[in-house]
């Protein structure tokens, strides 16, 4: 397979079509399995995936090493294609807790000197603060990334999870390649305001979430048990009923699915590449098996017939329950 590029928006860098997202690689799905997770990481880059996109406070750190390891262990002629894409600013205590995030300027080349390190790396390739932070102005906070790219310790400025007004205002300071933000057949959010304006300046969207946490990639029963450092045990869309609903969506995927002879996470991903050569899904892949059935999602095209078919199995709007709880949810300038 040859694997198809785009363009992080007009100032970024020119990326896989996939991405790997490397999060559930440091336990926020529960227990995860270090060397399948390293063999999974060079599975991708063998693929031809080259955008790796991790957070500082994935693991309190144990994601930037692992992925440090996977990069190290990897052939060189690998490990010279990849690029790192990192959110930073959670502030969290040694017992998991969250408490906030920090936009500072000093804050954030302090993280990025933390990250720099334990990457074992000369530089960033995107770097990104992972939600707003309500008492400093994005324009310090960008205007501080801008600074560290001037010094040549990041190659390109991101934004996470923020909305229309923010977007403007953080692209006015410094050029911005990217926005990653959820997006999938049932989060659609963005598709209102927020993509629109990244057309309009010419931003590219790193689409996370795009089976919604293993939601609506076929593998997920009605009665399914969640550990309790699993997100999904307190994530308002696998509770009770509104898991019920949201697996009667997956139902009607499954045979949209089955008539193409694809899998019904295939399709979900592929539906996300449908939507623009200016966004990019990022698979949260943990184990080979898994990251080999989102790869076939390339090889799956979508006719408007299809299309039409997909809008009328999952409506927009027709997932049950929040995306995030009501606590993490406030923090989403994205969706003010």
């Amino acid at each position: 397979m040859t694997m198809r590029t785009r363009k992080l928006g007009t100032t970024g860098p020119q990326v896989s079509a996939l991405g790997l997202g490397c999060m559930g690689m440091s336990g926020m799905y529960g227990e995860a399995d270090r060397a399948e997770s390293i063999a999974t990481i060079h599975a991708a880059l063998e693929a031809g995936v080259t955008l790796l996109d991790t957070g500082d406070f994935y693991g309190m750190g144990h994601n930037e090493l692992l992925i440090n390891e996977a990069l190290r262990t990897a052939p060189a002629a690998l490990r010279e294609n990849a690029l790192v894409s990192v959110k930073f600013g959670a502030l969290r205590g040694p017992d998991g807790d969250w408490y906030g995030f920090d936009g500072r300027p000093a804050a954030v080349k302090n993280f990025a000197a933390y990250s720099l390190q334990r990457l074992g790396v000369d530089h960033i390739d995107v770097y990104r603060p992972s939600r707003l932070d309500p008492d400093v102005p994005i324009e310090e906070t960008v205007g501080a990334i801008a600074e560290l790219v001037e010094k040549g310790w990041v190659r390109h400025i991101g934004l996470s999870e923020v909305g229309a007004d923010t977007i403007r205002r953080a692209a006015a300071t410094a050029p911005i390649a990217d926005l990653q933000i959820e997006y999938a057949l049932i989060s659609r959010g963005p598709e209102r305001e927020i993509l629109p304006i990244l057309r309009e300046l010419g931003i590219a969207v790193t689409a996370y979430g795009v089976l919604s946490r293993g939601l609506i990639s076929g593998h997920v029963t009605p009665d399914q048990g969640f550990a309790a450092n699993d997100f999904r045990a307190h994530s308002p869309r696998f509770q009770g009923d509104n898991l019920r609903h949201n697996l009667t969506l997956v139902e009607s995927l499954r045979k949209i699915a089955e008539e193409k002879g694809v899998s019904v996470a295939q399709i979900a991903i592929a539906w996300v590449l449908s939507r623009g050569e200016d966004i990019v899904p990022l698979v949260g892949a943990r184990t080979r098996q898994r990251l080999g059935e989102a790869l076939g999602a390339l090889d799956v095209t979508l006719e408007e017939a299809d299309l039409a078919a997909i809008e009328a199995a999952v409506p927009a709007d027709a997932a049950a329950g929040e995306r995030y709880a009501a606590e993490q949810m406030a923090m989403l300038d994205s969706e003010r």
